[in-house]
């Protein structure tokens, strides 16, 4: 899954692809470099982010999907209004860091056919990191998507069409974040594809000391820890590099 976000303010690359020709380029680039789904994201949800109005956020991603029509196209985003009118465009994914829990997203998405990630995270962008607690992360996290996913399957999503995503960086510390990925099996059995989104995240810069334009090789080695835990999916955004990881990690593994 190839990181294309049409922002501002991403963490990683804000303001680099929010021009759409600029966008559209990178998402060729991607797709030229073995990305199997486009996950096209109009509003930031780094810590600290700030809402954008729901028009902004569509006038963003819109562009991307009328361009990408015979790729598969994940949205990213947390609002039904937004859901609804990127499937009418012909998106073949909705990637709600909210899990489908806002008035009307699970009705949005079972009116499709469309692929749907449901992430966990702990309060909002804007305050999400200041001081995240749990219990027992693994438990809490495993049993907040396990209550999503039922509640999916209440309104008709078939399993089939589910994964799920432990939401890296969304509401954790860094020792939440490695405890999830050293535990990702517990994740892996419900049942459903686990998505891992480690790419370029804070929680390596805080264990290698690297800005976040040098933690490449930081990602890489997340991404194949979290491929041995059972995560289905990579959202990266380096996809050659991540290709050759799983190429390795495939021949190893046979």
């Amino acid at each position: 899954m190839g990181v294309l976000n049409v922002t501002p303010d991403s963490f990683s690359d804000g303001g680099k692809f929010l021009d759409a020709n600029d966008a559209i380029e990178q998402g060729r680039r991607l797709i030229g470099e073995g990305a199997d789904i486009l996950d096209v994201g109009g509003e930031s949800s780094r810590p600290g982010a700030r809402a954008v109005a729901e028009s902004e956020e569509l006038d963003r991603v819109l562009p991307i999907l009328k361009t990408f029509k015979d790729v598969p196209v994940s949205v990213d985003t947390r609002r039904p209004s937004i859901m609804k009118a990127a499937l009418g465009e012909g998106a073949s994914m909705i990637n709600d860091i909210d899990a489908l829990t806002a008035p009307g997203a699970l009705e949005a998405v079972a009116a499709s056919d469309c692929g749907v990630c449901l992430m966990h995270k702990k309060g909002d962008p804007a305050t999400m990191q200041k001081d995240p607690h749990y219990d027992d992360v693994v438990l809490e996290v495993s049993g907040f998507l396990r209550e999503r996913l039922e509640a999916c399957k209440r309104k008709g999503i078939q399993e089939n069409r589910i994964t799920i995503d432990p939401g890296f960086g969304f509401g954790k510390t860094v020792e939440h974040n490695f405890r999830l990925l050293k535990e990702l099996k517990a994740l892996a059995g419900l049942g459903v594809p686990v998505v891992a989104g480690w790419s370029r995240k804070s929680s390596l810069g805080a264990v290698t000391g690297r800005a976040v334009t040098e933690r490449l090789a930081a990602s890489l080695a997340a991404a194949l820890l979290a491929l041995q835990g059972g995560a289905t999916i990579l959202r990266v955004h380096d996809v050659k590099e991540t290709k050759d990881v799983i190429a390795v990690w495939e021949a190893f593994s046979k």
